[in-house]
């Protein structure tokens, strides 16, 4: 009879933890935020105080949840070989509608909340026609996503601008400023946004066939097509839900600084979303994608981002520092550049051997 293989030996838990996609992003967060402690020994406490949570760790992901939202969007837009980068300018035009909408109707002397329900459908109403447009372009018309992104983000800017007759709008309305500023059990309305954003496209792409549908796109499109997948449609409709994320974020911002301006409103805000998505672990080529993966990578931005001004790093070397970064991140979440560093390290020994 023959002899049975014999199986192969399982991984240990340390092996399968450094093989996790999320290890890298993960351990940067930690190291970064463990390093802020120990210069700081106050940066990681929080405090309840007058029935909210304070602290630092609170900040970070406050400021982050605009990041973190466009970060979601972008990230199904990459999985489906896609890319968008006129998340920006669709910020700055749905933070303009908004205080557009919001100055319009309270002129007159107009109170309650429809003003504010008013603004939010015009702004995520106008953000999702962005995101459709690109959609349009990059599906119907068959032009690549980085040409037809750039479009909108040249001209995006300058719809902006138009509706706002080029000056910055100032918001006074006590429940838009809720939005950026508000509290809910203690915690920053904006965290709740996130969220739920986040639960929702878990337990859609996750519970239902979505995510094979999408992986399956990002993969190989044509071989989607031809197994039934209605890739176009989906992939139109990711454009669509990237644009809408953009609009959220700019709600949020918008909210925040009760204000709305369309020149500088989410400015690089598109490099930050896909340095975050690449962070994650999201495969760049498509086919592969990590919604939590980016919420870390926006997370580790912000937190790299509070570090820099909380140390005096000067703010001409904030990019090239936040480069670097990210530089190591990727390195080291490349199984291609483990296993040279690997036979780099083996190599000596060997020699003494």
């Amino acid at each position: 009879m023959p002899t049975p293989a014999a199986e192969p030996p399982r991984p240990s838990l340390a092996q399968r933890a450094f093989a996790h996609p999320l290890f890298w992003p993960l351990l940067a967060l930690a190291l970064l935020l463990l390093g802020n402690g120990a210069f700081n020994p106050g940066f990681l406490s929080l405090e309840w105080r007058d029935g909210r949570l304070y602290g630092n760790l609170v900040d970070i992901a406050n400021r982050a949840a605009p990041l973190i939202l466009v970060s979601l969007g972008m990230t199904l837009v990459i999985a489906v070989r896609g890319l968008d980068i006129s998340v920006g300018a669709v910020l700055a035009i749905s933070a303009t509608v908004a205080a557009w909408t919001i100055t319009r109707m309270t002129a007159g002397g107009g109170g309650g909340l429809a003003p504010l329900f008013a603004a939010v459908a015009a702004a995520l109403g106008a953000a999702a026609l962005c995101g459709l447009w690109n959609g349009l372009l990059v599906v119907k018309v068959g032009m690549q996503p980085i040409i037809a992104t750039l479009i909108l983000m040249v001209a995006g800017r300058g719809i902006a601008q138009l509706v706002s007759d080029g000056q910055i709008l100032t918001i006074y309305y006590a429940p838009y400023a809720f939005l950026g500023s508000g509290f809910v059990l203690g915690l920053p309305f904006a965290l709740f946004v996130v969220v739920a954003v986040f639960a929702g496209l878990k337990l859609l792409l996750d519970g239902t066939a979505l995510g094979l549908f999408v992986r399956a796109i990002g993969h190989n499109p044509v071989a989607a097509h031809v197994a039934g997948v209605r890739a176009k449609a989906i992939t139109l409709a990711l454009y669509v839900f990237c644009g809408f994320c953009a609009g959220l974020a700019g709600l949020l911002v918008s909210a925040n600084v009760a204000s709305a301006d369309a020149n500088n409103a989410g400015q690089l805000l598109e490099l930050d979303a896909i340095l975050a998505v690449a962070l994650g672990g999201t495969a760049l080529a498509g086919g592969r994608f990590s919604l939590a993966g980016s919420l870390v990578g926006a997370l580790i931005i912000q937190t790299l981002t509070t570090t820099i001004y909380a140390i005096g790093i000067p703010p001409q070397v904030n990019l090239v520092v936040k480069a670097l970064l990210v530089l190591a991140v990727l390195l080291l979440q490349s199984p291609e550049f483990r296993g040279q560093l690997k036979a780099l390290v083996q190599r000596p020994a060997r020699g003494r051997a």
